[in-house]
């Protein structure tokens, strides 16, 4: 498992950025809670409470026109994208002001057209080769494109998790996977789902590289994303990310997580990763107290916009609920190819290519000169079938040759 190489100091900027979405990634999701509990969020909410780092510092190493796909936890990852807090918001109160026009009530919704961000899928999982897929598409258009999905401890335990990890690595497909391993698969622990110590090791099966970061490192996570997504881009194929991490709260809102240790949760509550953060920020004097009160004055100013913006939308009018069903006319998508390579690179004549696999050494092993020699198969035999011969073998020097006159008297 590669080491991440030395990087240069973020500038101080980047530090700022960090920190700023993920206080934005923990007040958005502490106002849907309050949104929640008065009754006004129609649908299931679950939070990333303790798992800010990981959305916010793998999706700052994106560039804008990177493609990702966001699970359940990764709110933080959309802030960074641009997805505004209203969107979120109207979102999970099935406003018509949200990006489903009121039809999902969840985080299911992106934004193919500007964002370049698709929909979560309920079946874990099933990103990892919807996104293979948009890596190789972005690569044949020309676009040098990353992709990047993320998946829990959990639901790399699904078979379609291999599969399309499979699938990724066979294709060299530019994508990055962040596997958050935040201890808990709903309330089975990770110790009870996998006979592993780090799920990084997944990744040797498939021949692609892999990282192990702290989850609670915003540092640590962006600049190893950063990393991953640079060597995507440049052909090596697709990386693992395993971000260790742990869950702070239930699976979803109704879940009081009554079986998680007290010990454990409490040890991971002294490593918040906004509290980290901030106490790097001061010692380092890239933040002061007086840029504290400013930034937190700029969220409040600007959830209290977005909340009050949601409540005030409209539900879905009563004749819009037929529409969006089927795809048809102004309810389609306009996504076209965008094309930035010649198209006839991929026009026969030149993308013809003979019709014949070329492997090299193939059908021939190693001579122990290191040479190609042919093999014969009759060489090796499995260790028991070796064994047996070798029994036959001594049994039968035991015996004494028989004479010609011993033969005779035999008959």
């Amino acid at each position: 498992m590669p080491e991440p190489r030395k990087k240069a100091p973020l500038t101080r900027q980047q530090y700022l950025d960090l920190y700023y979405y993920m206080r934005l990634n923990r007040e958005v999701e502490e106002t849907m809670t309050r949104l929640f509990r008065q009754n006004k969020i129609v649908g299931g909410l679950y939070s990333s409470l303790g798992q800010e780092a990981i959305s916010v510092g793998t999706a700052y190493a994106l560039e804008k026109r990177d493609w990702m796909a966001p699970m359940i936890r990764n709110i933080g990852a959309l802030l960074v994208k641009g997805v505004p807090p209203r969107d979120i918001f109207t979102q999970h109160m099935a406003k018509y002001t949200s990006p489903t026009k009121g039809r999902d009530g969840t985080s299911h919704f992106g934004d193919l057209d500007n964002l370049h961000i698709v929909s979560p899928i309920s079946m874990l999982g099933d990103l990892i080769p919807v996104m293979t897929g948009v890596a190789i598409g972005g690569r044949y258009l020309g676009q040098k494109i990353v992709t990047m999905t993320w998946i829990g401890d959990g639901g790399s335990s699904t078979g379609v998790f291999h599969e399309g990890l499979n699938f990724a690595a066979s294709q060299r497909a530019p994508f990055v996977l962040i596997l958050e391993n935040n201890q808990w698969a709903y309330s089975t622990p990770v110790q009870r789902q996998v006979p592993l110590e780090n799920l990084a090791d997944r990744a040797k099966a498939y021949g692609i590289a892999s990282y192990i970061v702290d989850g609670n490192d915003v540092v640590e996570v962006y600049t190893t994303a950063k990393e991953a997504v640079e060597r995507a881009r440049a052909g090596e194929g697709p990386i693992l990310i395993e971000a260790k991490t742990f869950r702070r709260r239930g699976h979803a809102q109704h879940d009081p997580a009554e079986y998680i240790p007290t010990e454990q949760r409490e040890f991971w509550e002294k490593r918040d990763p906004i509290a980290l953060c901030e106490a790097f920020l001061l010692k380092e004097k890239l933040l002061d107290a007086k840029g504290k009160k400013e930034m937190e004055g700029k969220l409040t100013s600007l959830l209290e916009k977005e909340r009050e913006f949601a409540e005030n939308s409209p539900m879905p009018p009563e004749e819009t609920v037929h529409g969006g069903v089927y795809c048809s006319g102004d309810d389609c998508h306009k996504i076209r190819p965008k094309w930035e390579r010649p198209i006839a690179e991929v026009m026969p004549p030149k993308s013809s290519v003979e019709p014949v696999w070329k492997v090299e050494g193939f059908g021939q092993g190693k001579s122990s000169s290191g040479k190609n020699a042919p093999i014969h198969f009759g060489d090796v035999q499995p260790e028991h079938k070796a064994q047996e011969t070798k029994g036959r073998a001594a049994k039968k020097s035991d015996r004494k040759p028989a004479t010609k006159s011993a033969k005779k008297g035999g008959r």
